[in-house]
């Protein structure tokens, strides 16, 4: 499927033998990683729930680079996903848990296998191939399903300044967490999509307690992106701390989405000035405040009036008979990218909490919890006439076994509760359950 990048690999592969590999090797590793997931997702307005559970598999090698004053080295992950329960009735072909049959119901399995080439000079890497997995402002990789979100292209991470990180990148595919397929990017609502992600930005640490940001991408014939961050943390003593995080989006539309070229975003079902297009601007402010095992956080979001907040998103591209592909679900780099929700439509203003608790404190190592809750208001109905607001409430356990034969093994178990309003209410309850394991091989 991704032939090209194996290729590369392999050949790269091949070349480190040749040009001295004892840095390749010996600083090569190799995981495996389990993952069982229950997904219970409730629909209290009628619409078709999901109800399944499936087991994970994923299995990364990384090598180091070869010596010399440019080292190479390569990247291979290998994903497997397994049905363990439900099917018809309880799968929904939009599911972006499980890809799905023909007669609606999920497959058995699904895998794929992806890997990057890449190379180093001084602080500078570069790595291309179909194993990619950002974690930028502009793009979030997904990981909360059973396998990873990836995508495929380029990245440059340069470091040669001190304090300074410099990221480029073209991507050109997506790879779904619930597909063996790769897509083109797109966004929430189209059916068209892009072969041409291309995006910079900058780090800067301009104090040890200070980062500064900046971002531009643009998905062509869809929408450009600037991001502008700051992120303060202020130490008041050993055990307590005060965190202070901006974040600024400016989006508007590019190419066809702006000329009436049928590329339409559909403002994440909100409101639109212009139809179709992307033009909007969003800020949010984040503190959290710090003490021991206590971490107590409050924010407040507001999105514009013009149109909905966009990011990749590729889950309503579909294959050549009119299904998903299983390409759904994407993250993004705003503090209401929750659980249920997003709190991303036209006029959105929410303020929301959050209070987490590390059992470490108490004596229990490797326990966790917290609850949050974010209320959004001003949300512009579709049509243009009046607001409404909604809220979610979500809660989590996490578990990690710190010693012993399991060591390692984690559990986490989390509710959502949504309630929406406006001119397609939205009620929502969310269960899920998860069990990781990784295993380092030595």
């Amino acid at each position: 499927m991704y032939k090209s990048s194996l290729a590369l690999a392999v050949a790269l592969g091949v070349l480190a033998q040749q040009a001295g590999a004892a840095g390749f090797v010996e600083d090569s590793k190799l995981s495996l990683s389990s993952r069982t997931m229950y997904f219970n997702d409730d629909n209290r307005e009628g619409g078709a729930d999901n109800v399944e559970s499936g087991q994970g598999f994923k299995l990364d090698y990384l090598s180091g680079f070869t010596d010399g004053t440019v080292g190479f080295g390569v990247d291979v992950q290998a994903l497997w996903g397994i049905h363990l329960d439900g099917g018809r009735g309880k799968h929904p072909n939009t599911s972006t848990f499980m890809p799905s049959e023909t007669n609606g119901s999920s497959v058995d399995q699904w895998a794929r296998i992806g890997g990057n080439a890449k190379a180093r000079f001084s602080k500078t890497e570069a790595h291309f191939g179909s194993a990619l997995a950002p974690a930028l402002p502009i793009l979030v990789s997904n990981d909360g399903r059973l396998l990873p979100q990836t995508f495929e292209g380029g990245t440059i991470t340069s470091k040669e300044i001190d304090n300074l990180t410099i990221n480029a990148g073209q991507l050109t595919h997506a790879m779904g967490r619930a597909s063996s397929n790769r897509t083109g990017l797109s966004v929430n609502g189209a059916s068209a999509d892009s072969n041409k992600f291309r995006y910079g930005g900058l780090d800067y640490k301009l104090t040890p307690d200070l980062t500064l940001q900046y971002y531009y991408s643009n998905l062509e014939d869809f929408y450009k992106q600037h991001f502008l961050g700051a992120t303060h943390v202020f130490k008041i003593a050993d055990d307590q701390s005060f965190k202070t995080d901006l974040r600024y989006f400016d989006s508007s539309s590019d190419g066809k989405n702006g000329s009436g070229g049928g590329y339409n975003f559909n403002n994440n079902s909100g409101y639109a000035k212009n139809t179709g297009e992307v033009d909007n601007k969003t800020w949010s402010a984040m503190f959290t405040y710090t003490l021991g095992g206590h971490a107590l956080l409050l924010g407040h979001q507001q999105v514009g009036d013009d149109g909905g907040f966009v990011w990749l998103n590729q889950g309503s591209v579909t294959d050549g008979n009119g299904r998903a592909e299983g390409a759904g679900g994407a993250s993004f780099y705003l503090f209401t990218d929750s659980m249920i929700n997003q709190f991303a439509r036209a006029g959105t203003n929410t303020t929301f909490g959050q209070y987490s608790y590390d059992f470490a404190r108490a004596g229990v190592p490797g326990l966790k919890a917290s609850v949050s809750y974010l209320r959004g208001t001003d949300i512009r109905n579709v049509s243009g006439n009046g607001t409404y607001h909604e809220w979610e409430r979500d809660a989590r356990v996490d578990y990690v076994i710190q010693e012993g034969t399991l060591k390692g093994l984690g559990a986490s178990l989390r509710h959502g509760i949504f309630r929406g309003e406006g001119e397609s209410p939205v009620d929502k309850d969310q269960t899920r359950f998860i069990v990781n394991y990784t295993y380092a091989f030595k």
